[in-house]
């Protein structure tokens, strides 16, 4: 049994009715994500967010509202993984992509992504709706005790 526990931040990034997403390679697919991650070891939940948006889209974001927090175990055998979702605010694309595992990135309306059958997981919809549902809670929920 893999015990390692899986925590990755994902950023829902609107703009002009569309959201940010990112194609990558995934168990050998492609797929299509929020730009989203593992945590870094010494990192904070927000940190995560801003390094994995600017890494994979080569934009910088400013958070704005926790979105949730989802446990998703895509099947036996698989390991769970608890994302912790954040909606951002698009500032400015300052770089090119820089994650080797990132094809291209896209700005997908809502229907769009609901039409689309290449999802890595249905966390990718489901964060969607809860932002378009504003079921937005304050930053101020998660505490930061680094040193």
């Amino acid at each position: 049994m893999d015990a390692a526990v899986r925590l990755t931040v994902a950023a829902v990034i609107p703009r002009d009715g569309r959201f940010l997403l990112v194609r990558e390679r995934a168990e050998g697919r492609w797929v299509l994500n929020q730009p989203a991650g593992h945590v870094e070891p010494g990192e904070s939940l927000l940190e995560a967010m801003v390094r994995e948006a600017l890494e994979e889209t080569g934009w910088r974001v400013e958070p704005l509202a926790l979105l949730g927090l989802t446990s998703y175990r895509p099947g036996a055998g698989f390991p769970t993984f608890h994302r912790v979702s954040f909606a951002a605010r698009p500032l400015e694309q300052c770089a090119a992509p820089s994650a080797g595992e990132v094809e291209e990135i896209l700005w997908l309306t809502p229907a769009e992504l609901e039409a689309r059958a290449d999802l890595r997981s249905p966390m990718v919809l489901a964060d969607v709706r809860k932002y378009l549902a504003n079921l937005l809670y304050p930053l101020d929920m998660i505490d930061v005790l680094i040193r």
